[in-house]
Protein backbone atom coordinates (compact mmCIF):
# COMPACT_ATOMS: atom_id res chain seq x y z
CA UNK A 1 0.00 0.00 0.00
CA UNK A 2 1.36 3.41 -0.98
CA UNK A 3 1.89 5.86 1.86
CA UNK A 4 0.78 9.45 1.50
CA UNK A 5 4.41 10.60 1.70
CA UNK A 6 5.43 8.30 -1.19
CA UNK A 7 2.47 9.48 -3.25
CA UNK A 8 3.44 13.14 -2.72
CA UNK A 9 7.07 12.44 -3.70
CA UNK A 10 5.97 10.65 -6.86
CA UNK A 11 3.51 13.44 -7.73
CA UNK A 12 6.20 16.08 -7.29
CA UNK A 13 8.59 14.16 -9.53
CA UNK A 14 5.96 13.66 -12.23
CA UNK A 15 5.11 17.37 -12.21
CA UNK A 16 8.61 18.10 -13.51
CA UNK A 17 7.94 16.18 -16.76
CA UNK A 18 6.54 18.41 -19.52
CA UNK A 19 2.87 17.65 -20.12
CA UNK A 20 3.32 17.46 -23.88
CA UNK A 21 6.38 15.24 -23.72
CA UNK A 22 8.28 17.87 -25.72
CA UNK A 23 12.02 17.34 -25.77
CA UNK A 24 14.03 19.67 -23.57
CA UNK A 25 14.85 22.98 -25.27
CA UNK A 26 18.56 22.28 -24.96
CA UNK A 27 18.34 19.06 -26.96
CA UNK A 28 18.07 20.86 -30.30
CA UNK A 29 20.88 22.29 -32.40
CA UNK A 30 19.27 25.75 -32.34
CA UNK A 31 17.86 26.98 -29.04
CA UNK A 32 16.36 30.27 -27.98
CA UNK A 33 14.83 31.57 -24.78
CA UNK A 34 11.08 32.05 -24.53
CA UNK A 35 11.62 35.82 -24.83
CA UNK A 36 13.76 35.39 -27.96
CA UNK A 37 11.10 33.20 -29.61
CA UNK A 38 8.36 35.66 -28.68
CA UNK A 39 10.37 38.57 -30.12
CA UNK A 40 10.85 36.87 -33.50
CA UNK A 41 7.40 35.29 -33.92
CA UNK A 42 3.86 36.64 -34.02
CA UNK A 43 1.52 35.55 -31.24
CA UNK A 44 -0.07 32.93 -33.51
CA UNK A 45 3.31 31.65 -34.73
CA UNK A 46 4.51 31.34 -31.12
CA UNK A 47 1.33 29.53 -30.06
CA UNK A 48 1.70 27.01 -32.90
CA UNK A 49 5.47 26.57 -33.09
CA UNK A 50 6.40 26.68 -29.41
CA UNK A 51 3.19 25.61 -27.63
CA UNK A 52 1.96 22.97 -30.11
CA UNK A 53 -1.13 24.93 -31.15
CA UNK A 54 -2.97 24.69 -34.46
CA UNK A 55 -3.81 27.47 -36.88
CA UNK A 56 -7.35 27.79 -38.22
CA UNK A 57 -8.04 25.63 -41.29
CA UNK A 58 -7.90 27.43 -44.64
CA UNK A 59 -6.07 30.38 -43.07
CA UNK A 60 -2.64 29.83 -44.63
CA UNK A 61 -1.72 31.45 -47.95
CA UNK A 62 0.57 28.44 -48.48
CA UNK A 63 -2.53 26.36 -49.26
CA UNK A 64 -2.67 28.20 -52.61
CA UNK A 65 1.08 28.02 -53.35
CA UNK A 66 1.70 26.01 -56.54
CA UNK A 67 5.23 27.02 -57.57
CA UNK A 68 8.30 24.78 -57.48
CA UNK A 69 10.47 25.42 -54.45
CA UNK A 70 11.25 24.47 -50.88
CA UNK A 71 9.27 24.93 -47.67
CA UNK A 72 11.50 25.90 -44.76
CA UNK A 73 11.12 26.11 -40.99
CA UNK A 74 10.12 29.63 -39.94
CA UNK A 75 12.09 29.14 -36.73
CA UNK A 76 15.50 28.33 -38.22
CA UNK A 77 15.29 28.29 -42.06
CA UNK A 78 16.01 24.55 -42.29
CA UNK A 79 14.71 23.10 -45.57
CA UNK A 80 11.87 20.71 -44.67
CA UNK A 81 9.69 19.85 -47.69
CA UNK A 82 10.08 19.97 -51.45
CA UNK A 83 7.07 21.48 -53.24
CA UNK A 84 7.02 18.33 -55.41
CA UNK A 85 5.62 16.41 -52.41
CA UNK A 86 2.80 18.90 -51.70
CA UNK A 87 -0.78 17.95 -52.52
CA UNK A 88 -4.30 19.16 -51.78
CA UNK A 89 -5.57 16.93 -48.98
CA UNK A 90 -8.84 18.84 -48.66
CA UNK A 91 -8.18 19.38 -44.94
CA UNK A 92 -7.52 23.12 -45.03
CA UNK A 93 -3.84 22.81 -44.09
CA UNK A 94 -0.77 22.51 -46.32
CA UNK A 95 -0.07 18.79 -46.78
CA UNK A 96 2.92 16.81 -48.03
CA UNK A 97 3.49 13.10 -48.48
CA UNK A 98 7.19 13.19 -47.55
CA UNK A 99 9.74 15.44 -45.84
CA UNK A 100 13.27 16.04 -47.02
CA UNK A 101 15.89 13.64 -45.58
CA UNK A 102 16.99 14.44 -42.00
CA UNK A 103 14.64 17.43 -41.82
CA UNK A 104 11.99 16.54 -39.25
CA UNK A 105 11.58 14.66 -36.01
CA UNK A 106 8.50 13.00 -34.59
CA UNK A 107 7.08 12.04 -31.23
CA UNK A 108 3.80 10.59 -29.94
CA UNK A 109 1.11 13.15 -29.17
CA UNK A 110 -1.46 11.78 -26.72
CA UNK A 111 -3.78 14.80 -26.65
CA UNK A 112 -7.37 14.81 -27.93
CA UNK A 113 -8.06 11.33 -26.48
CA UNK A 114 -5.98 9.53 -29.12
CA UNK A 115 -2.36 8.98 -30.09
CA UNK A 116 -1.17 10.93 -33.12
CA UNK A 117 2.31 11.48 -34.54
CA UNK A 118 3.50 15.03 -33.96
CA UNK A 119 6.09 16.36 -36.42
CA UNK A 120 8.62 19.07 -35.60
CA UNK A 121 11.75 20.66 -37.07
CA UNK A 122 14.67 18.43 -36.11
CA UNK A 123 16.99 21.46 -35.75
CA UNK A 124 15.00 23.90 -33.57
CA UNK A 125 12.09 21.77 -32.35
CA UNK A 126 9.37 24.00 -33.76
CA UNK A 127 6.00 22.25 -33.94
CA UNK A 128 4.92 21.78 -37.56
CA UNK A 129 1.79 19.61 -37.34
CA UNK A 130 0.96 15.90 -37.45
CA UNK A 131 1.54 12.90 -39.69
CA UNK A 132 -1.36 10.63 -40.61
CA UNK A 133 -1.53 7.32 -42.51
CA UNK A 134 -4.10 8.46 -45.08
CA UNK A 135 -1.90 10.14 -47.67
CA UNK A 136 -1.22 9.38 -51.32
CA UNK A 137 1.37 7.09 -52.87
CA UNK A 138 4.26 6.57 -52.75
CA UNK A 139 4.38 6.94 -48.93
CA UNK A 140 0.74 6.75 -47.85
CA UNK A 141 1.53 9.52 -45.35
CA UNK A 142 -0.08 12.94 -44.90
CA UNK A 143 2.15 15.50 -43.22
CA UNK A 144 -0.61 17.93 -42.24
CA UNK A 145 1.22 21.15 -41.36
CA UNK A 146 0.54 24.59 -39.98
CA UNK A 147 1.42 27.16 -42.63
CA UNK A 148 2.55 29.64 -39.94
CA UNK A 149 5.42 27.25 -39.13
CA UNK A 150 6.76 27.48 -42.69
CA UNK A 151 8.26 29.88 -45.18
CA UNK A 152 8.33 29.22 -48.91
CA UNK A 153 11.43 29.73 -51.07
CA UNK A 154 10.51 29.52 -54.77
CA UNK A 155 12.89 27.79 -57.13
CA UNK A 156 14.83 30.33 -59.14
CA UNK A 157 15.04 29.88 -62.89
CA UNK A 158 18.57 29.15 -64.15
Amino acid sequence: MMKRRDFLKMSAALSLIPATGFAAEGSFEITRTKAEWQAMLTQTEYLVMREDGTEKPNSSPLNLEKRAGIYQCKGCDLSLYDAKTKYDSGTGWPSYYESLPNAVGTRPDNTLFTTRTEVHCRRCGSHLGHIFNDGPKPTGKRHCLNGVSLTFKPKTEA
